[in-house]
């Protein structure tokens, strides 16, 4: 058996860890090892805390949430504690839910941390539209079913350009896409309408996915014509990730939240 190689990490540098979807058995190594070298922690809302329970007694723990229409800490604030603390001499961890580089706003705090000289390090996480699907034993290609996946968020930066939804719906179709989309329960019947009108059959399979990979998980089976519905029937909400394609329908019934809402079939 070889050894695993590893790197130390470094004091007066930033690592942009991804936490993955909550369990901490989803973890990679090099996550962990951040964890535990960690001196200041910065901890995102999603984190679950078991996975900040796994830090040493002596790190230094900050929560920066960030929840839509919630009270949030600032990103600029964020940014801007990083770039001190590394300036410091700390290890500093900025724990994120899922992958940084999936809708985690890595990219942005990566340039910062640059800009201001700071050396920063990205460590992957299994990022929570996969989890939800294999949760449920989705896969999210299939050779007979699904030639790729978009990954998409529900919605856009403030000012930014409205999701044109019934384009994506036409290209889902035309190339047999799977959808996963993040953050989608707010903007549900734009969701709906806009990929019908694109071209997505009304029985289209949707999986909901609340919690994937926690205790807490709740999941239901239901189309497309009836996701709203769906959502207001079954009291499912954020954080909810939508699985939307022919490869949701294979979900095993048996891994589903059971009394929800009547079977697929039944939803039309």
């Amino acid at each position: 058996m070889h050894a695993i190689a590893t790197t130390p990490l470094a004091a007066g540098r930033c690592y942009l860890v991804g936490a993955g979807p909550g369990d901490p058995e989803l973890l990679t190594l090099r996550a962990w090892r951040a964890i535990q070298a960690a001196t200041l922690l910065l901890v995102d809302d999603l984190v679950s805390a078991d996975i900040v329970a796994l830090a040493p007694a002596a790190t230094r723990t900050i929560y920066v949430g960030k929840r839509g229409s919630r009270a949030s800490t600032s990103q600029a604030f964020i940014e801007k504690l990083m770039v001190m603390a590394a300036r410091q001499g700390e290890t500093v961890v900025r724990l994120k839910g899922g992958d940084p580089f999936i809708f985690g706003r890595g990219g942005e705090e990566v340039a910062h941390l640059q800009a201001q000289g700071v050396q920063v390090e990205v460590i992957n996480g299994i990022t929570s539209g996969l989890a939800a699907a294999t949760s449920l034993g989705v896969p999210l290609t299939h050779r007979d079913y699904a030639h790729g996946v978009v990954f998409v968020t529900g919605h856009a930066k403030p000012g930014g350009a409205p999701l044109d939804w019934c384009q994506l719906g036409a290209t889902a179709e035309a190339m047999s896409l799977s959808l996963v989309v993040y953050m989608g329960v707010g903007a549900a019947p734009l969701i709906e309408a806009g990929l019908l009108a694109g071209g997505l059959a009304p029985d289209t399979p949707v999986a909901l996915v609340q919690n994937a990979s926690l205790s807490s998980q709740r999941s239901v089976l239901t189309s497309l014509s009836c996701l709203v519905a769906c959502l207001q029937g079954s009291g499912l909400g954020s954080p909810c990730m939508m699985v939307i394609g022919k490869v949701a329908g294979l979900a095993d019934a048996s891994l589903l939240w059971q009394g929800l809402v009547e079977p697929l079939e039944r939803q039309a």
